[in-house]
């Protein structure tokens, strides 16, 4: 269950059936980006693949007959069309066609149709059509998937498709279980089983001969938990998402002053970075005296390259040289990364406000934690963007509390020119009219003193770090493989592969809304425990892209419950 060596796999398949020689790539926009993730430049470079093309952008008409073509592409309609105009004018030696997904015979005829020239030597599916993130993380780049809290009908079919790849590269044949009172994942699993069905032959794998559980393919919905994607996270992955945004594995500091200008954009792969790849779990105070400890290993390699006193040093020198500059590399990087997060910490007074969002998502403390907020979210240190967050996490965790004063709060955020819409919008997407279950009060808080305060000694600028919160999925994941009922929380579309009594050995989890890096944290510990589990999203969230989702969503509907979430969050109450 190693999505990256999938990912690789095909990739290496890819390059390998099209022979030795010199090799141009053809591929679209989705499938750039899947590559890319998997593989770097150089590595390409040595599977002799030396030239990157669009399908879909503007190209060049110059005819190269000594180069072999590979084409990877998602099979749309506008790909095909794009790549009949190809077959029927053919710039190169040899085409040696991919899809990332299933596509209809349909498509294959009229293709063939158009290559006159018989210049395709190869037709194949490679069932790649997902962004790989972590070995157990994918994504499918859909940063919006509803308007009016329905789905749009490109992102369904894209998760569909998205969703049958995963399956299919993980030769899974599952049983599908949905949120109940979700129409979204209703649906999608609808969809999902209809598309097995229809291609059941290539879902026709040999079932365990020992008699287990077949694998569970479990659809959720993000409007269930609102509350992990509005946390600000402290373990490196999670946190440099929260604060500096990671995109396809990919960090964008163009915009922070004080990146030295090899820095600007960095690659952030734990496939491609062995350091990032140990590290990415680990809490911030951890991060940092990693960090130090590998600069001091540096310095004293440092030194070391220094001593070049005789023949063997010079031959020793030169034979370690390559390791020594990646770690300089290493070193460089994520000193700069870590940096950055410091001094955006710092600024933002996020030690202050992280404890009081834990103290929000995970304690039941109504007056002293309205005041607390009162007096963050009027202080000018504290960012308008994390000033709504407080206010969005006491409105969803007190929205039916007697004394709820929402709207008090809200005009706190007015005077400072905050966008105070975010805040019903919320409710609109995700209140207590729409959840299933009380989220707060399954909400585990496993040893608070222990957790809430992690001093971390030797390294100076490092506080605490806060994980007193535990995301509703590691929940549902634990009453899924200690085979407690799933009826009728989560009901399944093939009831038919339903065991009885017995719970799966794997485990694939899709969140419509999206999922987030602390979801993935949870997957990542269930899974050193023992266990078998995927875990993908339409998208992988920080708190202002699920902000901006919610108010996406939610165009056009957020009055609908307005007025119930005045009379619970009114001052008159008080």
């Amino acid at each position: 269950m190693n999505l990256i060596s999938g990912i690789k796999l095909y990739i290496e398949k890819m390059c390998s059936e099209s022979g030795p020689g010199m090799k141009i790539i053809l591929l679209d926009k989705e499938t750039t980006s899947i590559i890319s993730m998997a593989f770097s430049q150089s590595d390409m470079l040595q599977r002799e693949v030396y030239l990157f093309e669009r399908l879909d952008s503007g190209r060049s008409n110059e005819r190269l007959k000594y180069l072999k073509c590979i084409v990877f592409i998602r099979p749309t309609k506008q790909n095909i069309q794009l790549l009949a105009n190809e077959l029927r004018n053919p710039k190169y030696s040899a085409y040696y066609i991919y899809f990332s997904n299933i596509i209809p015979r349909t498509d294959i005829k009229y293709l063939a149709e158009c290559d006159e020239s018989e210049s395709v030597r190869e037709v194949k599916e490679l069932y790649a059509d997902y962004l790989c993130v972590n070995p157990n993380l994918f994504s499918l780049s859909i940063p919006n998937c509803m308007a009016n809290l329905n789905w749009l009908p490109d992102a369904l079919n894209r998760s569909m498709q998205g969703i049958t790849a995963v399956l299919l590269s993980l030769k899974l044949n599952p049983v599908i279980r949905y949120r109940a009172g979700s129409q979204a994942a209703q649906l999608l699993a609808k969809l999902i089983y209809e598309q097995i069905t229809k291609e059941s032959s290539l879902f026709d794998f040999r079932s365990n001969m020992d008699g287990a559980a077949p694998p569970l393919l479990l659809v959720l919905d993000r409007r269930d938990d609102p509350v992990t994607p509005l946390l600000h996270q402290w373990t490196y992955q999670a946190m440099v998402h929260e604060l500096l945004h990671i995109k396809n594995n990919r960090l964008d500091l163009s915009n922070r002053p004080n990146v030295p200008k090899d820095f600007k954009e960095l690659v952030l792969s734990g496939d491609q970075d062995e350091f990032y790849g140990n590290n990415m779990y680990a809490n911030y105070g951890e991060i940092g005296s990693t960090i130090k400890q590998l600069m001091e290993e540096f310095q004293r390699k440092a030194n070391d390259h220094k001593k070049v006193e005789s023949i063997a040093d010079m031959k020793n020198f030169i034979e370690s040289y390559p390791q020594f500059k990646k770690m300089s590399g290493t070193v460089q990087k994520h000193l700069c990364v870590i940096g950055e997060l410091s001094a955006l910490s710092n600024k933002r007074n996020l030690f202050e406000v992280s404890e009081l969002e834990q103290e929000i998502a995970c304690k039941a403390e109504h007056s002293a934690q309205l005041q607390r907020i009162k007096k963050l979210i009027a202080d000018e240190r504290v960012s308008i963007d994390d000033a709504l967050k407080l206010v969005a996490l006491y409105a969803l965790r007190y929205e039916r509390h007697a004394n709820c004063d929402t709207s008090g709060l809200l005009q706190i955020i007015k005077t400072r020119g905050g966008q105070a819409a975010i805040v019903p919008s919320l409710i609109e997407y995700a209140g207590t009219h729409v959840r299933q279950g009380d989220l707060f009060n399954m909400v585990r808080i496993t040893d608070a003193v222990k957790l809430t305060r992690n001093l971390i000694k030797g390294l100076k600028g490092v506080e605490n770090v806060f994980t007193q919160h535990t995301p509703l999925l590691k929940e549902t994941l634990e009453d899924v493989f200690k085979g407690r009922e799933l009826d009728p929380l989560f009901p399944a579309i093939n009831s038919e592969l339903v065991p009885f009594r017995r719970p799966p050995q794997e485990v694939v989890v899709f969140i419509i809304g999206g999922t987030t890096y602390e979801e993935a944290l949870a997957v990542h510990q269930l899974n050193n425990a023992g266990y078998r589990v995927i875990l993908g999203g339409t998208t992988i969230h920080n708190s202002q892209s699920f902000i901006q989702e919610v108010m996406a969503s939610t165009s056009g509907t957020q009055f609908k419950h307005t007025k119930s979430m005045i009379k619970y969050c009114s001052t008159d109450n008080i």
